[in-house]
Parts: C-alpha cells; structure tokens; sequence
C-alpha cells in the first residue's frame, strides 16, 4: 500500500483530519478521560474523529473499536512523570516499522524538540523513522514542539513553530503536527506538506474552538488533539464540535453550541 492511499486512511476527502490523541498513558498512566479507552474511543469515533493517535498496547487491544478509523502509532517513548517529570522525548525510538504494520496502523509519529537540548537525538529519530516508514510505504507525522514542551515563550513564537515545522518536513515527514499560536499563516504557508495543530494540556472548551476555526482560516488542515477532547465535559459532543469546524467550515457560535446540545 502506498503512503498516499494510508494517508487518505487519516485525512478525509476534502483533505483535512479531525485526529484525537489517546496515547497520554504512556507518560501519566490511566489519568481522567482514558481510563477506559474503550469507551473513548467509541465516543470520539461517534463525534466524527478520522484518526486515533494512540499506543501499541492501545492499538493491539482494541482492533474492533479502532476498526473504524484511521490509525496512527506512537513510535517513540518517554520516561514517565511517575518520577522526573518527562520532557516528551527519549534517546531512542521504541517501535518499528514493523510493529505499526503488524497491528494495521495507518501512520507513524515521533516528536522532535528543535532548539531544545534533546534536538539532535529527537531529529535523528524522526529522520530515521522516516526512512524506515517510507521502504513500507507507511507515512509519518512528526510532533515539531520548539524547544520542548515547557519551552520559554521566545521558543513558542511564531517564527520558531514555523522553523520546526518546515524542519519537519525538509526531514521528509507527510504531516506535521505543531502548536497554534496568532498569525499561524506563517506556519502553514512556509510548510509544504499538511499541519495540524495539536491541543496541548486542557483548556476552556470555546478557547479551544476559536484556535482551531482560526487555525483553519489560516490553512491548518485539521487538528490532533488529546485532553481537549477526551477531557471534555462531553467528548462525543466536542469532537462533533471540532469536526464541524474542520470540515464544515462551521463558526465558532454554531460549533459551541453543539456542546450545550442546542
């Protein structure tokens, strides 16, 4: 299979991709909302997600729920904040190429923290996920967080997310996964492959609405978000929301209201 028919596994028609993140157990465990990842994943997948970014053990387990959609592998590893806090990445990658093929995935990611201390190491793995990935056909997103994810604010500018993001993919990942900020057009026009924007940790749900519509308007081409869905008050209702910003081209009032069930 090539890598554009599994990329059309995870972006929908109109080329655009609502993807829900559900692989936060590999650093912070069975924390609020994926405790049981059957039922969020059932949820999101009702609310129109297109992909589920998620863990091997995730992705081995649950084959039916995941069946559905498309499916993205976490590739690299973390140490766990059960005791140092982590920052994001390791040294090495924990899964293969093979391993994503074995469970059906539809796509691999790794994150990569350019002018952070890890940068080398954490380019290197996606560079070499994405030579391993591309023999098979298999895409990669690479997760461009400059300078980490407690990154000081001059790392988390737009000019800086718009270097990690081209750095992406001038390394050969097919999309990129990388923070909002105001003025993301610099981001999307100087990126020659699709970005999605990814949530980062939880906050008030219409906020998240209003990036992700100004997102759009700015030529994201969709979202890959985690705590911002499962953690909801309602995940069903809030990837229902997101979805009708991503691929209705709803406004933020209409898609809100999906969320008080109006």
């Amino acid at each position: 299979m090539s890598t554009v028919r599994r990329m059309r596994n995870i972006f929908a028609s109109d080329g655009r991709a609502v993807i829900v993140a559900i692989d936060h157990g590999l650093l912070d465990g069975p924390i609020a909302g994926i405790e049981n990842p059957s039922g969020v994943i059932e949820a999101v997948t009702a609310g129109g997600a297109d992909a589920i970014l998620t863990s091997y053990g995730i992705a081995s387990t649950f084959v039916t729920e995941l069946s559905g959609v498309g499916l993205i592998l976490r590739g690299d590893g973390a140490s766990t904040n059960l005791g140092t806090p982590s920052d994001g990445s390791l040294d090495d990658l924990f899964f293969t190429v093979e391993d994503a093929l074995r469970i059906g995935a539809d796509a691999l990611v790794a994150t990569a923290l350019p002018g952070s201390p890890k940068e080398e190491t954490t380019l290197r793995n996606l560079a070499h996920l994405v030579r391993d990935a591309h023999r098979w056909g298999l895409p990669v997103l690479g997760e461009m967080v400059p300078g980490g994810f407690d990154s000081p604010a001059d790392l988390r500018s737009i000019e800086a997310i718009a270097f990690a993001s081209r750095l992406g993919a001038e390394l050969g990942a097919d999309f990129i996964k990388a923070p909002y900020a105001d003025g993301y057009e610099e981001v999307t026009s100087k990126t020659f492959v699709p970005v999605v924007i990814l949530g980062g940790s939880k906050g008030d749900e219409r906020d998240t609405l209003v990036n992700i519509h100004a997102a759009m308007r700015a030529g994201a081409k969709g979202v890959a978000m985690g705590r911002n869905v499962f953690q909801a008050s309602d995940p069903l209702a809030m990837t229902s929301a997101v979805a009708a910003i991503v691929h209705d081209e709803a406004s933020v009032d209409d898609a809100a209201a999906m969320l008080a069930g109006s």
